[in-house]
């Protein structure tokens, strides 16, 4: 939806939407957010869950495994995810747009890390499919996973991506066997070009 966002405001698309709306004179911040909300509600109708969502929950729930969100949505959408399609998954702390400052920094990362009694995010792992995701993540400490499409696959050789998967349910494998990154560890131990590759055939 960025793009359609950016062309409600009248932004080029290298300007961060939420940095411009925050820039704005108040008396505009509103009706400039009013915008975005209504792109974002509409979206709602058409939402679906990314494949693997429900077996990963599941999972990380047999686990004992906390969840928390960090998010760019304010909550209206976040919840109707949700309620619609994860009831009984508690999710704690939520962070959206109104906490600040937002992704790419580090904040709402280490706020998580914070409310879970941890003194930093080293234990965390950053799941995305944005660059603010996965800088998010990096710049708080955490590990970072980013699931591949045909819209980010550019990222995943991107310096701040630890692991790449191409569905949410791979992640199960993943923490079963041990994470692996390669953030700073100077070689792939994931064939990051062959899934990048692999995401824009199917563009």
């Amino acid at each position: 939806m960025f793009g359609e966002m950016r062309s409600a405001l009248g932004i080029a698309k290298s300007v961060d939407i939420l940095d411009h709306v925050y820039s704005l004179p108040k008396d505009q911040q509103e009706e400039a957010m009013a915008k975005i909300r209504d792109i974002e509600r509409n979206a709602m109708s058409s939402q679906t869950p990314q494949a693997g969502l429900i077996d990963l929950m599941n999972y990380v729930d047999s686990r004992g495994v906390r969840k928390g969100i960090c998010t760019r949505n304010f909550d209206m959408p976040v919840n109707h995810l949700i309620e619609t399609f994860m009831q009984g998954h508690r999710f704690s702390p939520i962070i959206t747009r109104e906490f600040r400052p937002s992704k790419p920094d580090p904040a709402g990362i280490l706020h998580i890390a914070s409310t879970w009694g941890l003194p930093d995010a080293a234990n965390l792992i950053m799941v995305g499919d944005s660059i603010d995701d996965m800088t998010a993540g990096y710049r708080a400490g955490a590990a970072t996973v980013l699931l591949v499409n045909e819209v980010n696959a550019h990222l995943a050789t991107h310096e701040h991506t630890d692991l790449c998967i191409r569905r949410l349910d791979e992640l199960v494998h993943v923490l079963e066997n041990g994470f692996v990154g390669v953030v700073g560890q100077g070689e792939d131990s994931v064939d990051a070009k062959g899934l990048a590759e692999e995401a824009l055939k199917r563009n």
